[in-house]
């Protein structure tokens, strides 16, 4: 039993178990490409400290704002990454961030929005180890 407790985690995420976290967070509402800009390296030469930067195109007013910006990896132990919570009064809904990253994988970016839309943003990152890229 104690063996058990004390073994890392083995299991990683997949992009179904992305595409159930999505589905939990907006039901049957059809995400949108768009708004949603993702600025992250195309490889990572330290998969601990991945620099990473996500804004969303929104005039951020009482009527049309951003309401919140979830963070996914499909390649992690867990899916989810972050999540971020946003009002008309925050001006910007942009923040930048580091994650640690487990594997080469996908990143998703998904945006809820105040009127019930939903936009959504992928990009993969290669991890190499040592910066051998490979």
């Amino acid at each position: 039993m104690v063996a058990l407790t004390l073994a890392p985690m083995s299991v990683q995420a997949t992009p179904s178990m992305v595409e159930a976290e999505i589905k939990k967070l907006i039901g049957d509402t059809k995400p949108a490409d768009g708004l949603i800009k993702l600025t992250l390296p195309a490889i990572a030469e330290n998969a601990s400290v991945v620099p990473m930067r996500v804004k969303v195109k929104s005039p951020m007013t009482p009527d049309d704002y951003v309401k919140a910006v979830h963070l996914f990896a499909d390649g992690n132990p867990l899916p989810g990454v972050a999540s971020y919570r946003f009002g008309p009064q925050n001006g910007r809904a942009e923040f930048s961030l580091r994650i640690r990253l487990a594997k080469t994988q996908k990143i998703v970016a998904l945006a809820e929005m105040s009127d019930g839309r939903a936009f959504i943003s992928r990009r993969e990152i290669k991890v190499t180890l040592g910066g051998c890229g490979g």
